[in-house]
């Protein structure tokens, strides 16, 4: 159930107020003049109820990436030795490009999850806020954790926002710190399509990263020392079980990018049900007007009243 006022509710208040201090002589009469003053401030409310047999139509449609940022993401395993990062750029530049009508918002996950941009149409913008993604350095990161992405998605898309909600989350499902991974489905109501994207082989890729951040500091490959001391170059694996956990709790599909036109199939779904939505034929369940239940019986005791005190004047 949700209200949507004809006049603010605060207005609407202070004029049943005024009534109500204008106060009938007789005790049914103010009675009557309390129940008028209630149904009209019911009606004015709006109440509008959930209906399976209503569909809401909109032509709004919302896109959000959740984009891993860590270290891992820099691996060079995509489609030979091509980072993953950058795959992940020009996928969604070509998601983008595929919707170009839709709103876009970006959420990064590195040591904390962050909203970079909220919603917004403008393409060259969000371009430029997925250039701007370039992983962590070697110093700053403290290992990767969905939890903080979570929180932040429960507060992000429980925003009674009307509008078609599209989630695509991207990673390569890896987890390197204590943190286990916990349910996304808390978000499973407030998402209406998108996919989980994974990045990254089973083999893995080495990762080169900055120390620190800024031009004076080189990239280099990560290396760590094995239980014998010897030097290791660094490799950083897909986890196909936690994207694949992901996207079940989400309700959407789960898809391993090898190539973009991996995306080709979900961005048809899509687009044929964003256009079958802008002619009411899908969507999410709408919502039907039950104000004109209050009117009847708001009719019914104004025609009362009228006859009432039109008698009362004629005998005078």
């Amino acid at each position: 159930m949700k209200i949507n006022p004809i006049i603010p509710i605060w207005a609407m208040t202070l004029i049943c107020v005024f009534f109500l201090l204008m106060k009938r002589k007789g005790k049914l009469n103010f009675i009557r003049q309390i129940v008028i003053v209630i149904l009209l401030f019911t009606i004015n409310t709006r109440i509008m109820v959930e209906d399976e047999n209503v569909q809401a139509v909109t032509q709004d449609v919302d896109v959000l990436f959740v984009v891993d940022n860590t270290i891992s993401m820099l691996a060079e395993d995509y489609n030979g030795n091509g980072r993953r990062l950058d795959a992940v750029k020009a996928d969604c530049m070509y998601i983008a490009n595929s919707l170009p009508t839709a709103n876009y918002s970006v959420i990064t996950m590195g040591n904390n999850a962050d909203k970079t941009i909220p919603y917004t149409n403008d393409i060259n913008l969000l371009e430029q806020v997925l250039k701007a993604l370039n992983g962590q350095t070697r110093l700053y990161a403290k290992g990767t954790s969905f939890d903080d992405a979570l929180t932040l998605l429960e507060k992000d898309l429980d925003n009674d926002r009307d509008n078609y909600q599209i989630v695509f989350f991207i990673s390569d499902g890896e987890i390197t710190s204590d943190e286990k991974l916990k349910s996304y489905s808390k978000l499973d109501d407030n998402i209406d399509d998108g996919a989980v994207l994974g990045y990254g082989t089973v083999d893995g890729g080495p990762m080169k990263a900055s120390s620190f951040a800024g031009e004076d500091s080189e990239p280099e490959y990560l290396y760590y020392y094995d239980a014998k001391y010897n030097k290791v170059k660094a490799v950083s694996c897909i986890d196909e079980d936690n994207l694949k956990s992901i996207a079940k709790d989400m309700g959407v599909d789960y898809i391993h990018m090898t190539k973009q036109s991996d995306i080709d199939v979900k961005l048809s779904e899509i687009k044929k049900d964003i256009g079958e939505l802008e002619y009411g034929k899908n969507g999410k369940k709408g919502y039907r007007d039950i104000y004109y239940y209050f009117v009847i019986p708001l009719l019914i005791i104004l025609i009362y009243d009228f006859v009432y005190y039109r008698r009362k004047v004629k005998i005078r």
